[in-house]
């Protein structure tokens, strides 16, 4: 690296207390309590010139409705309505989960047009693709913190806030810790206390025969309400939406927190363990044919196939206000993630003949995160400034091993059952002990100052962060195999030109980076690293919010160096660059009367290029549809006081499975229902749901992993039905 980068974090820490004492300034600390959506307050852009308005800004608040919110979380700025920041982030709120019956993630998501939801190798995994480029459930972030929440599977009874960040990140929130999260972030906002007593009891059936319930509690005391609790508890088990598809899910999470005059402080701790049994597995191509999807009639997972996970995690932050125009934040987490499972992912030819090998690999992280940061804004001249310092580190270290078994023989279509097996084909590692495959440290330093001008009309925002990431793999005796220590300074530059108190356009330069990729056990060069990945994005639009509605449009196009499992030597490594160019519309909130939607388009030009001897330039980049739409609409017919009805279309356009674009995947579209009703029962308010997913039941491919080439089958129709009763 370039002397002048490696001074670059002592050249800001020496240059900001001057600026400080030059603005004469104190320090002020970033809003940690979110309020629940009724309680919040609607956001108003910050004006320097204004001391009697707080630099602290409270969670956005919604829509009317209450589903999707104005504004969310961005990282190092904090907190920020739509309109006056040059980014897109659509935020999905806990009473939009809970109107949908959203069980996990996956099912929430399904409301954002540039977000594709799949599943991991043999385990069931939700996966995500946001603007075509792969977010890996490790790199989910947790009140802006990485490495917290549970891998893999996410229930959604802790969450408040589900929000959705479009494009390159790395300036906002640092590094992904787990090699995704390039084109997007998804970040979790928890539950806190609400003002009025909050009991809600609930009991739902989901699928074929999955039953479950659990308890929502929410308290607020003290002589100003300043301490609060929110306890979440549920339990799920029975037979999915696929035949002798079983899934067990148990969940606690406790959030406290306390909101003072100045000090605002949190604690919020969860557990939850997940396993399934004969859970359908992704599948992966051995030709250039795609065979037809079997109905969810039909499992051709094995019996003995099955998956345990089990996550607990601990986050504590604190804020103060040194005034009305500075704060000061830190926050700290730990979390441990434990998985074992039997695997029997199939590979299959286009008659979806093939075999499985099995693979049992047992897996654990550890992570420790944390982050100190100062915020403060003042004014020189006539130009307004928001500053912010922030400082973050993550360390991580995972423990595997491994062991494959002999091939058995697959067919998708007329399944057999397996022997279980016995045989060890290969093998890493103590599968009783796991010991130690990676060890990464990412340390980062980030300063930003949005400059106001012409009465907060024009909003320009610049900002640095030099991020340092050590990584090392270790092959499975314990012994050092590759490793880095890379530094990299990624730049942020945002503009924001409101023409109207309901219109703004926005533009925006921001790069990507995580740390390097990493072979996957089932390619051939298992566990190889590479360096790290950086994506470079342009981006511009349009936002628009008619106070209970609102939509935007973006133009953008993002470029990163791409990495793909080739198909015929099954060698996982560097295949030139991926160009993304797209638009995309998003609507939300209640333009009429009773009348809410939430959705919107995606057209994108996904294209391969710089590939090796120029052999794949110009191709189309697998597991990229050209057309991403949905839909979300209810209406609460005037008719019948209490009743909601809604409806939600989903539609992909073809999707290519490999990158020398040898097969597709067909375009699909799905029609969900559904409908609730709140009503009293012995004088308490209870609301009655029940919906149907893929109520024509479209067979489908819902999607292809992007590097990997696994196909993820569409769920069949699924029946859900819940009721909910508040004390």
């Amino acid at each position: 690296m370039k002397p002048a980068s490696r001074h670059f974090p002592i050249l800001i820490l020496r240059a900001l207390p001057l600026a400080l004492c030059a603005s004469g300034a104190a320090v002020y600390a970033q809003t940690v309590s979110a309020p629940a959506a009724s309680d919040a307050t609607r956001l108003e852009a910050i004006n320097a010139t204004d001391e009697n308005v707080s630099v602290s800004v409270p969670t956005p608040e919604t829509y009317a409705g209450g589903q999707v919110a104005t504004g969310g979380q961005a990282g190092i700025l904090g907190n920020a309505d739509n309109m006056s920041s040059p980014y897109m982030i659509n935020s999905y709120t806990s009473k939009l989960i809970e109107d949908q019956q959203a069980r996990t993630l996956g099912d929430a998501i399904k409301n954002d047009p540039t977000v594709q939801v799949g599943n991991g190798y043999g385990n069931f995994a939700e996966t995500f693709v946001i603007r075509g480029f792969p977010l890996n459930n490790d790199d989910l972030a947790f009140n802006g913190l990485y490495g917290i929440l549970p891998r893999q599977v996410l229930p959604t009874e802790m969450v408040e806030r589900v929000e959705v960040f479009k494009g390159a990140s790395a300036f906002l929130n640092g590094a992904a810790p787990g090699g995704s999260g390039l084109g997007g972030l998804i970040n979790i906002q928890p539950k806190r206390g609400t003002d009025e007593p909050l009991t809600r009891l609930n009991v739902d059936y989901t699928g074929r025969g999955q039953v479950g319930g659990g308890v929502d509690i929410g308290r607020r005391w003290g002589d100003a309400g300043q301490f609060g609790l929110r306890l979440n508890a549920a339990h799920r088990d029975g037979e999915m939406s696929t035949k002798d598809a079983d899934s067990k899910t148990s969940v606690v999470t406790l959030g406290l927190d306390y909101r003072g005059e100045r000090l605002r402080a949190s604690l919020d701790v969860g557990y939850q363990r997940v396993r399934f049994d004969q859970a359908r597995p992704t599948i992966t191509l051995t030709g250039d044919g795609v065979p037809d999807t079997p109905s969810s009639s039909v499992n051709y997972a094995q019996r003995w196939a099955w998956s345990k996970l089990e996550s607990t995690y601990a986050v504590a932050r604190v804020e103060y206000d040194l005034s009305e125009n500075w704060m000061t934040y830190a926050a700290i987490g730990t979390s441990r993630d434990k998985e074992d499972g039997l695997y029997a992912g199939a590979k299959v030819n286009g008659d979806g003949i093939g075999a499985h090998n099995p693979l049992r690999t047992p897996y654990i992280r550890n992570s420790t995160t944390g982050e100190v940061g100062l915020r403060g804004r003042f004014m020189t001249g006539s130009v307004g400034h928001q500053v912010n310092l922030g400082v973050s580190a993550l360390r991580t270290s995972n423990h595997s091993a491994y062991q494959f078994f002999a091939s058995q023989d697959r067919d998708i279509f007329n399944p057999i059952d397996s022997p279980y097996p016995d045989q060890i084909t290969s093998s890493g590692g103590d599968i009783d002990n796991p010991g130690k495959v990676e060890r990464s440290i990412l340390r980062s330093i980030a300063l930003s100052d949005t400059l106001s001008f012409l009465d907060e009309r024009i909003l320009l925002t610049l900002g640095l962060r030099h991020q340092n990431l050590r990584y090392t793999a270790y092959d499975y005796t314990g012994t050092s195999s590759s490793d880095y220590d890379k530094s990299i300074i990624t730049p942020f530059a945002g503009l924001v030109f409101k023409a109207t108190n309901n219109v703004s356009l926005y533009a925006n330069y921001i790069e990507g980076l995580t740390r390097g990729e990493t072979a996957s056990l089932t390619a051939d060069n298992r566990n190889e690293v590479f360096k790290p990945s950086r994506t470079k994005q342009i981006e511009a639009g349009i936002k628009v919010d008619m106070g209970d509605y609102g939509a935007s449009l973006a133009a953008f196009q993002l470029e990163k160096p791409e990495f793909y499992l080739d198909s015929k030597t099954n060698i996982f490594g560097p295949a030139g660059e991926q160009r993304n160019r797209g638009v995309e519309l998003s609507v939300y909130g209640q333009p009429a009367e009773g009348v809410r939607l939430v959705g919107g388009v995606t057209f994108m030009n996904a294209r391969l290029q710089k590939t090796q001897d120029g052999l794949n330039d110009g191709n189309h980049a697998p597991g990229v549809p050209r057309l991403q739409a949905t839909l979300g609409a209810e209406w609460d017919p005037a008719f019948a006081p209490g009743l909601t009805l809604q409806g939600y279309i989903t539609h992909r356009s073809k999707q290519y499975v490999n990158k020398e674009n040898e097969g597709t995947i067909p375009a699909w579209t799905r029609v969900d229902l559904g409908a609730r009703y709140t009503t009293e029962v012995a004088g308490k308010e209870t609301t009655f749901r029940f919906g149907v997913d893929n109520i024509f039941n479209k067979r489908y491919w819902a999607t292809v992993a992007p590097q990997y080439g696994q196909l993820t089958a569409g769920n069949g129709r699924t029946v859900k039905a819940s009721v909910s009763l508040n004390f």
